[in-house]
């Protein structure tokens, strides 16, 4: 069979060499479009179900919320186990799934079943799909560097300008904002004037929704003119709160000024975020998606940073603190040059070994396109280049000539056993 291979590839040599020159192409186109990263990604391929009930203890939370969602996310296809935990106001259901499973074939099963399993829980409490990313997703972190300006308007800053625009990068699952406070309007009810206008707390809280949209009615025409009649509602401003009715006294009207005191002030705190010792800061963290190249969307999310940047405040600007661009060119780097020593090594070693140019060359030549031809596999598995698989290729340099090595002093021997024969 060998034989016959060689015998093949020696009346074919200009076929032979079309091919290699053709696979070479086809490696280096692979080498361009193959993802990019610092470390494999050896995360589970799970799917995150999140549901939050606020103000439950946590077996509440698991008697009502996390075991029916578990017991009913149990029959999904290619599941390989479903693991759950419950906290104070929230559930967590992680759906591990088979390794070969598309991750977004599981994420439509896992919804599909969720519609189904919704009906179970109480009424109001909505499952959601965490993002599309793994355990190593993520690539960047950042704060605001924004002196002067307090930790609300930073936050605001942040949720609905900064998130809003680095989300429409490609590649990027979500953008998860922390530190400082989440502005809000908060109403501070007196009980004592609450009881003295005989109003009861459900009533407020009906009021206070009910007046926070807009309405609309329908079309009339008036002198040939036609109108259409709606209502604004949403609220603006703290007086928009304090002027809505929520009852009335003898055709008097009862306002929430009335009865408590509005102010604009912060959501509930579990913790702070404090950026070396100097004090409270606002940032987000970059969640890469699924299977893309991670140094590629990090270099977008920069771009997109410069572009953000000039819409922001005098004084305000971004100020990276974990950027994994770093580690992965360093660590691509430093293979890669070790990569190239190895090659050129193998090459000087081969030549002082045969003492031929020739044959040495056509040894030599099966480096880049082994590796080249590597590639082309790594992206048919959905590998990316990092260190183990680099490293994995560096390490193959001297097993992928060794064949070469073999047959070249072979054919040297046989020559030179002919000649001889030729000459006695």
């Amino acid at each position: 069979m060998i034989n016959q291979l060689i015998t093949l590839s020696l009346k074919n040599r200009y076929i032979v060499l079309l091919i290699a020159v053709a696979l070479f192409g086809w490696g280096a186109y692979a080498v361009r479009e193959n993802p990019i990263d610092a470390i494999p990604d050896l995360s589970e391929n799970q799917v995150i179900v999140f549901t939050e009930w606020e103000g439950r203890s946590p077996q509440i939370m698991e008697d009502q919320v996390t075991y029916p969602l578990v017991s009913n996310l149990q029959g999904i296809p290619k599941v390989k186990a479903v693991r759950a935990t419950s906290m104070f106001g929230m559930s967590f259901v992680y759906v591990v799934f088979q390794d070969n499973t598309d991750v977004y074939w599981a994420r439509s099963r896992v919804l599909e079943r969720l519609s189904y399993a919704q009906r179970l829980l109480p009424e109001g409490i909505t499952p959601t799909l965490g993002p599309d990313g793994t355990g190593v997703g993520h690539i960047l972190w950042y704060t605001l560097d924004a002196k002067g300006i307090d930790l609300g308007e930073q936050r605001a800053l942040q949720d609905w300008y900064v998130k809003l625009g680095l989300q429409t990068v490609p590649g990027v699952s979500e953008v998860a904002s922390f530190g400082g406070f989440e502005k809000q309007y908060q109403i501070n009810i007196d009980p004592h004037k609450l009881n003295y206008y005989n109003i009861p707390l459900s009533q407020v809280l009906k009021a206070v929704k009910s007046n926070n949209n807009d309405v609309g009615g329908r079309k009339f025409e008036m002198n040939g003119t036609g109108y259409i009649v709606r209502g604004l509602g949403y609220i603006k401003s703290l007086q928009d709160v304090e002027n809505i009715t929520i009852g009335t006294i003898k055709t008097v009207p009862v306002r929430v000024k009335d009865i408590a005191t509005v102010q604009m002030g912060g959501d509930l705190r579990l913790g702070i975020f404090d950026q070396n010792g100097e004090g409270e800061a606002v940032g987000g963290i970059v969640v890469m998606r699924y299977g893309e190249n991670a140094d590629r969307v990090i270099h977008a999310v920069k771009d997109k940073m410069a572009d953000i940047q000039k819409g922001f405040p005098p004084g305000v600007k971004f100020k990276i603190a974990y950027d994994r661009s770093e580690l992965i060119e360093s660590a691509i780097g430093s293979v890669k040059h070790t990569l190239i020593e190895e090659m050129i090594t193998v090459s000087i070693i081969v030549i002082l070994f045969l003492l031929s140019l020739k044959s040495a060359l056509s040894i030599i030549i099966q480096i880049p396109i082994t590796i080249a031809a590597s590639f082309i596999l790594l992206n048919a598995f959905g590998i990316s280049s990092n260190i183990m698989s680099l490293t994995g290729i560096a390490l193959a340099i001297g097993v992928i000539v060794d064949n070469g090595i073999v047959m070249v002093e072979n054919s040297h021997r046989n020559l030179s056993a002919a000649q001889e024969k030729e000459k006695s």
